[in-house]
């Protein structure tokens, strides 16, 4: 069965841009409105609406006390099932809204909370109070999104508004083929994707269709494709960005030692060889196999690495991951790891100054810099989809490049 339409829709894209409103600030006084409209799908033609942010330590036992509801309906939506509305877990700041009879009585009919920007739940009260959740409409706008790095991906993201969550995807997308912990002042990218969008507001992203990242004044390129049930990301010639190796075993750090055969060691005030990459990050940071592979060893090394785990990858690669805060729950020498699969977070244990992983990679058992491997492409774009991807390309490469 074939998927790949999604050239289509981009195509759609290039007409359209993206909402990126500000969400609307409530006061902790009510706003009154008038409406003779659907209310988050309630006939509101004889109703007025007042809406609040919920105070700190204010909780629905006291709203409903304001609205002078009787103490048995209040009960009612106290006792309602948790996993339909659990009032305890209401947070201070989140909107709600009090739907009243427009008469001299205002009648409390109706109280909404908004759990978030999509998720709410609405509470009828009548003779026998109704309790029930809905979802508001998500619109999905395509957009393309460009940025300049001047200091770091996340940096030129914020500078620029854009979801964070990009920068997570770009670097998942490129894993194999940019080391982001490396990227320089004037690389640049451009990216098409989706942005969900609710009541007019970017709430946030969603797939991302291709991509270009200049890095090193070389453009790499990134498409989505479908073939055999699987997406992921190609590039223009069809080859798969996704290879054997990651390029680094964690996100969001920077280096702070490199391989070399002689180095100061911080802790013991000598020179000697560091066969490894030290990733400098938080304590708790996850860390994560570059690739598939069995754990052979794990526990603490005395010598100074403290924490450490040992995957076997094949017959001629192992990596070893060292300072672990802790390990990912679970993991036991003779466990086979999926590439990209947590197994521990960045510490500081054995022989270090501060948090950090140390990361080594063996070929052979001979040890090799990380940053000098050269890992080969997964499978590349079928014969028989050539004609199909060449025309996504095609239709999306405009808007990267």
């Amino acid at each position: 069965m074939r998927y790949n339409y999604i050239w289509m829709i981009a195509l759609l894209g290039l007409l359209l841009f993206s909402c990126r409103n500000k969400p609307s600030e409530h006061s902790n006084e009510a706003e009154i409105t008038m409406q003779s409209d659907l209310f988050f799908n309630i006939n509101v033609d004889s109703l007025s609406i007042e809406t609040y942010q919920l105070r700190k330590n204010q909780n629905l036992a006291d709203i409903l006390a304001m609205q002078k509801l009787d103490y048995n309906q209040v009960l009612q939506v106290e006792n309602y099932p948790k996993y339909v509305f659990d009032s305890r877990r209401m947070k201070a700041g989140n909107t709600y809204h009090i739907l009243k009879t427009d008469d001299s009585l205002r009648t409390c009919k109706y109280l909404i909370y908004e759990k978030n920007k999509v998720d709410y739940v609405v509470m009828h009260f009548d003779s026998v109070v109704k309790v029930f959740t809905g979802k508001k409409d998500v619109k999905i706008v395509l957009d393309t999104i460009t940025g300049v790095i001047k200091s770091s991906l996340w940096a030129s993201l914020d500078e620029k508004n854009i979801d964070p969550q990009v920068a997570v995807e770009l670097s998942e997308i490129y894993g194999w083929s940019i080391d982001f912990f490396g990227i320089q002042k004037g690389d640049h990218f451009k990216v098409f994707l989706e942005h969900m969008v609710v009541d007019g507001d970017t709430i946030g992203v969603g797939n991302i269709y291709a991509a270009n990242f200049n890095h090193n004044s070389i453009n790499y390129e990134a498409y989505y494709y479908v073939q055999k049930d699987e997406g992921t990301f190609f590039d223009e010639k069809g080859n798969s960005l996704k290879k054997s190796f990651l390029k680094a075993p964690l996100q969001y750090s920077r280096i702070s030692s490199g391989f070399s055969n002689k180095r100061f060691h911080p802790v013991l005030k000598i020179y000697r060889a560091h066969h490894g990459v030290d990733y400098a990050a938080p304590t708790g940071t996850p860390v994560f196999t570059i690739g598939d592979g069995v754990v052979i060893d794990k526990g603490y090394q005395k010598s100074g690495g403290g924490n450490y785990v040992k995957i076997k990858h094949n017959g001629s690669y192992t990596t070893v991951y060292m300072h672990l805060n802790g390990f990912a729950k679970g993991l036991q020498v003779g466990k086979r790891l999926k590439q990209g699969e947590i197994l521990g977070y960045v510490g500081a244990t054995g022989l270090a100054t501060g948090p950090h992983l140390d990361f080594r990679v063996y070929h052979n058992g001979v040890p090799i810099n990380p940053l000098s491997i050269k890992s080969p492409p997964m499978e590349p774009i079928d014969s028989s989809n050539r004609k199909d991807f060449q025309q996504l390309v095609d239709s999306l490469r405009p808007t990267i490049l």
